[in-house]
């Protein structure tokens, strides 16, 4: 699986995990160049408190366009050190 931004691929993985529809790639799989840290977070009742990462692609910036669950309840241990893309993110095969 490949995830890409702005015309650039910033994950690409083969053993991605899907959970409501969303891949979540391995952290390792990432290019961290493009990734830088948010503010941001949210709460899902059986995930957890989820964090996020804002791209910055070829001088543009996707704010909040990633996320990952820091320490993940025990119904979503899966995604533990995984990152999922959303904000016109592409992820295809």
């Amino acid at each position: 699986m490949k995830a890409s931004w702005n015309g650039v691929v910033i994950a690409e993985s083969d053993d991605t995990v899907v959970v409501e529809g969303n891949h979540y790639f391995p952290k390792e799989s990432i290019a961290c160049e493009y990734f830088t840290d948010s503010t941001k977070t949210s709460v899902c009742p059986w995930k957890g408190t989820a964090s996020y990462y804002t791209l910055d692609v070829n001088g543009q910036q996707n704010v909040d366009a990633a996320w990952y669950y820091p320490t993940p309840k025990d119904a979503a241990k899966e995604i533990t050190d995984r990152i999922a893309f959303w904000k016109g993110v592409q992820v295809s095969s």
